[in-house]
């Protein structure tokens, strides 16, 4: 893939950090910062061909819309009106369905060196959901080697908004990241039965999804870690330290989820720049709200958007080393 290809943006900061934004699915391609040693290096999960992302299922380095995660039974109801989704994950409906925001081409509004701000106009209807929304994404890479991503979204009738990024992160740039070590600021997780909340929280105290210390990535990681109650300010809510490279990753969000995922099912199927895309080749750490939020009345509000309001959502990934 060239990163120099005009529907591409690349971004760098002062230390010679470089990421590539493109407005297909507001994507982010490629990501390098430093290890222990200065020498720059990939961190993201990313395609050799910018066509490829059109046809992949991964949602590698995008924005998922207009809902992130899963809705149950891919339905949910507003003012006595039921609205009926696809089931792009049976029977459930995912990151907006098959063709969700990954898999729109986001317009580029603004540019410079270190940042790009895309939009994109969802219409009334649109995979299901009620409402017009206008959402803007804005990527800016700090001379602080921070990677800082701004979304908003506003409406013009009631309709629920849950955005994340979807990036692939491996420190290492190669191998698998279950070597990682990962540390999340959450005393608590919405199990699920098996994989959509059941609306109640749950300790992780004495289970082992306790990462409130350093512990290595486990497998089976596919879960959503209460990090706050409602949004709120930003905070840290995650570290990701891999030994091998000394990289370390905090993730600072205002959301009040985590969706955490060890990368388990991805397949081999996909790969680039010399990196087979096999299982665990990368994890997720997804700031969000709880999934199935609109269907669960003590969290519908941290979706709802409604006319008049909007909708913001600030993740930052801030990048250092061990030996700092």
């Amino acid at each position: 893939m060239r990163a120099d290809t005009p529907e591409h943006h690349t971004l760098t900061n002062a230390r010679g950090a470089t990421a590539v934004v493109s407005p297909f699915g507001a994507t982010i391609v490629s990501l390098q910062v430093p290890d222990r040693e200065g020498t720059l290096g990939e961190v993201v999960l990313g395609l050799d061909d910018p066509a490829a992302y059109a046809t992949q299922s991964f949602f590698l380095g995008a924005i998922c819309g207009r809902v992130c995660n899963r809705i149950r039974d891919a339905r949910f109801t507003l003012a006595g009106v039921t609205y009926r989704l696809e089931a792009n994950d049976p029977p459930h409906h995912l990151h907006g369905g098959s063709r969700g925001w990954y898999r729109a081409l986001w317009r580029p509004a603004t540019a410079t060196p270190a940042s790009v701000t895309l939009t994109h106009d969802s219409p009334e209807g649109d995979a299901g959901y009620p409402g017009a929304v206008a959402a803007r994404a804005t990527f800016t890479l700090t001379d602080d080697d921070e990677l800082r991503i701004e979304m908003t979204a506003t409406t013009d009738q009631p309709t629920p908004i849950n955005l994340t990024h979807h990036g692939y992160w491996n420190l290492a740039g190669r191998g698998d990241v279950l070597g990682h070590l990962l540390t999340i600021a959450a005393d608590a997780y919405t199990p699920g039965d098996p994989v959509v909340p059941t609306g109640h929280v749950a300790s992780v105290s004495g289970t082992p999804l306790d990462y409130r210390s350093p512990q290595r990535v486990s497998p089976e990681l596919d879960h959503n870690f209460v990090v706050g109650h409602t949004t709120g300010p930003l905070r840290r809510v995650a570290r990701l330290h891999d030994p091998r490279s000394g990289r370390v990753m905090t993730v600072h969000s205002d959301q009040p989820g985590l969706q955490v995922y060890a990368g388990k099912f991805l397949d081999g199927s996909t790969a680039g720049r010399g990196v087979v895309h096999a299982h665990h080749a990368g994890m997720c750490l997804e700031t969000q709200a709880f999934p199935d939020a609109i269907n669960v009345p003590e969290w519908r509000n941290q979706v709802l958007l409604n006319p008049g309001d909007t909708y913001r959502h600030t993740v930052v990934y801030a990048f250092s080393t061990d030996g700092a």
